[in-house]
């Protein structure tokens, strides 16, 4: 569920979404709300205004006469938001595997659209710092209260200097990882689901000395992905301290690294000998992508592996424990929270309370219309028509307080497509307690996966920890990210494939290389900033 982190990253937004947390047992139809209330919109404009609104391309073939910034989502919002404001709406597409390359090309040529967005948290700050951003926070005061009640939480995190530069849309769930184990190998062999770290590592000695998935099996699938090897190292650390969450973590792009938390060395000279026992993925050094370790998932050679939330139990497309039933008979996982640490918890990271961050270009004519549209997004009607794609009764209806989906016959000219990249202001399905998220996340699945993707979005936030931000971010962090990432993961795969004879200089002369190449400037200010922010 990139639930990037990702996310559970537009955490099933196909199928379900974020409701207003005020009224949710009853839906108006979107179509008698197609603008917001008037004390909240700029009057009609004499001369026709065009508003330039970022769009993912993510490279999806579409029929003759339709394109990704031309189809049922886009034209919906020109009927409904732009033609009764006399706006004309332009979405712009940009490729989504290019984004951030592509933002700074037209950022630094003064040609972004008026609406621009990023998941890159470092992308956002960088230009919040070089002052290339809209000051949104007298606009929002003026047009967007529908922006303020429905984001609440979640605007503080955009602003700079007590400057109001991004809106950050809200991530109803904020649970990410979750552990799938192979439960067929666990009865096969007469093993309970794992509790313990104690018993995990028991367990991964009879997936490799049993070897329940034939030859190669391995025990422990991993990746040098974040999204795999971070909740690896959090779950094995020691119980952090706050000052030790915020001081010794440190936040590169979009997740943050344990670097310095207390116990790190000791985590990583386990997985060193976790390693050198065949327990783990033997080329997880090569797989950063994560090809090689869901295809040993889908193919029955891998007994337990981390992922976002639920996303095994998702589509055919997406979901691996559907091609695994496929291609091995008998083939199941079912959730686990199999590490604890020295205190017994079960530690983890939550997502902080917000997706991506929208902002307005210091070079946009169109603050005013780009902080109009925003808010009209941010209305319970038009959440749930893009979610749904269509109105109460004919796309959805609402069992026990939840929005569940009517199927229905669509052309391609009535689908909207990646409802997600349009409906920017939000990412889940709210209503307001994470129990009742939770219900309404585990209504998209199939009927025989409900229980157990509960049972994941349940253990993603056990003993979770919301990642800490500074009120000011940390500049270090934004400078150092990209090649500071890169010498953790070479600090990683490096100490974890050494002899263990040679683990300790190993580990040592990278973590010297690593605060050599910003880690120490990066500490520094950290330190600084929290003690600020105790006083």
């Amino acid at each position: 569920m990139k639930l990037k982190r990702k996310s559970l990253q537009a955490l099933a937004l196909g199928t379900v979404m974020t409701l207003v947390t005020v009224g949710c047992t009853s839906t108006p139809q979107a179509e008698t709300s197609s603008t917001s209330s008037a004390s909240s919109t700029p009057a009609t404009p004499k001369k026709a205004v065009t508003l330039k609104i970022e769009q993912f391309d993510r490279g999806k073939s579409f029929p003759p006469g339709m394109a990704v910034n031309d189809q049922a989502g886009t034209r919906y919002a020109q009927k409904n938001f732009g033609d009764p404001n006399n706006i004309k709406l332009e979405y712009v597409p940009v490729p989504r595997s290019q984004e951030v390359e592509k933002l700074n090309v037209l950022m630094a040529s003064s040609d972004a659209p008026d609406i621009i967005f990023t998941y890159d948290e470092a992308l956002a700050h960088k230009y919040m710092e070089q002052g290339g951003l809209m000051d949104l926070t007298s606009l929002i005061e003026q047009y967007g209260p529908n922006i303020k009640s429905y984001l609440g939480e979640a605007l503080p995190y955009g602003q700079w200097e007590n400057k109001q530069l991004a809106i950050p849309s809200k991530r109803a769930f904020t649970g990410i990882t979750s552990y799938m184990i192979r439960k067929d190998w666990l009865d096969k062999l007469k093993l309970p689901v794992p509790q313990t770290t104690q018993e995990t590592y028991e367990t991964l000695k009879a997936f490799r000395d049993n070897q329940p998935g034939g030859q190669g099996t391995i025990p422990l699938g991993l990746a040098l992905y974040p999204d795999e090897y971070i909740p690896l190292v959090m779950a094995l650390i020691k119980d952090p301290t706050e000052e030790q969450y915020y001081t010794g973590m440190q936040r590169l792009g979009l997740q943050e690294f344990p670097i310095l938390m207390d116990g790190h060395k000791d985590v990583i000279r386990t997985l060193n000998q976790w390693y050198h026992e065949g327990l783990i993925s033997p080329d997880f050094g090569l797989d950063k992508d994560q090809k090689m370790r869901k295809q040993g998932v889908s193919t029955g050679k891998i007994g337990l592996y981390s992922e976002q939330a639920a996303q095994s139990y998702e589509d055919p497309e997406g979901g691996q424990a559907v091609t695994l039933a496929k291609n091995v008979p008998g083939g199941f996982v079912v959730p686990a929270n199999p590490f604890t640490n020295d205190k017994g918890r079960r530690v983890k990271e939550l997502n902080p309370p917000t997706g991506m961050y929208i902002m307005v270009p210091k070079t946009s004519k169109a603050a005013a219309e780009a902080v109009q549209y925003l808010n009209w997004l941010a209305q319970m009607p038009v959440m749930l028509y893009y979610t749904f794609n269509g109105s109460e009764g004919k796309a959805y209806e609402m069992k026990d307080g939840v929005p569940v989906k009517i199927k229905q016959e669509l052309s391609p000219e009535e689908t909207i497509v990646n409802s997600s990249d349009i409906l920017i202001v939000t990412n889940g399905l709210d209503f307001g307690q994470q129990q009742s998220n939770v219900k309404s996340l585990g209504a998209s699945y199939a009927p025989n996966l409900v229980e157990h993707a509960m049972k994941a979005f349940e253990y993603s936030l056990t003993d979770a920890k919301t990642v800490h931000y500074f009120p000011k971010p940390i500049a270090a962090e934004t400078k150092y990210a990209q090649i500071l990432k890169g010498k953790y993961e070479e600090l990683l795969v490096k100490s974890m494939l050494a002899k263990p004879a040679d683990f300790d200089k190993t580990y040592d002369d990278m973590l010297k290389q690593y605060m050599a190449s910003g880690g120490a400037d990066v500490q520094k200010e950290r330190v600084a900033a929290y003690a600020a922010m105790k006083k």
